[in-house]
């Protein structure tokens, strides 16, 4: 089975979870994507849904689809949030942020009941910044001071560039990112969040820790796993 089709599984999966009347927050990713057309295919119009999203993309997929989506109000909560991740630990522990909406993907997910992410087998790992970098949300002039101090933690920082423009990655909130490389791994989540959510110009890390309420594994034998906080083994 192809990585696409296990997204899917779990994309359908996570859909499956949501009831009509609910207040549902909208994650940023390709697994997330495959979600959301699920939605669209389980409430055709979306009438039945208050749906807040994490980015432009999110958004402009959603209101393609026929799901209406609005703006942040001041009272806002939600009952659930689907989205994706880059990794997930057996702790529930998430690298996110590979679609450079963690700020806001962070945000919404403080602010629901219930977050619900869907991948694909390969985002299984032992520890978080096995496979895939911690990203950060920093401010555009500091970065160059944030560059040296992470250096000298011993991460070997990059600024995540434009495939096509080769220009720095612009976040939706104006920001740029910076992607970090443990050499092996992060062994303490909750406290590398801490620790760099201080540093002035840091705006937010994809470290998510005690968010997760539910994840949706797609395999590649056709099933779909699902992890809970009391079953962490997978």
């Amino acid at each position: 089975m192809e990585v696409d089709d296990e997204k899917v599984l779990a994309g359908r999966a996570a859909a499956g979870h949501v009831r009509a009347g609910q207040r549902l927050a909208l994650g940023t990713g390709s697994t997330t994507s495959f979600a959301i057309r699920a939605l669209a295919e389980k409430f055709p119009g979306g009438d039945q849904l208050s749906i807040v999203a994490s980015s432009v993309a999110t958004e402009r997929l959603a209101t393609e689809l026929g799901l209406p989506v609005r703006p942040l109000e001041p009272g806002d909560h939600f009952d659930l949030m689907i989205d994706g991740a880059d990794e997930v630990a057996p702790t529930l522990a998430l690298t996110k942020g590979g679609g450079g909406a963690l700020f806001r993907e962070k945000f919404l997910a403080r602010l629901s009941q219930e977050l619900v992410i869907a991948v694909d087998h390969t985002k299984l790992v032992s520890k978080l910044g096995t496979h895939h970098p911690i990203p950060i949300e920093i401010v555009p002039f500091a970065r160059a001071k944030l560059l040296h101090q992470l250096t000298e933690r011993g991460f070997s920082p990059r600024l995540r560039a434009d495939r096509t423009s080769g220009g720095p990655v612009l976040t939706d909130n104006g920001n740029e990112i910076l992607d970090l490389y443990p050499e092996n791994g992060v062994d303490d989540p909750a406290r590398l969040d801490r620790e760099l959510r201080v540093m002035p110009g840091v705006i937010e890390t994809g470290i998510f820790v005690g968010l997760a309420h539910r994840i949706y594994v797609g395999l590649p034998d056709g099933t779909v796993q699902e992890i809970l906080p009391s079953n962490t083994s997978a």
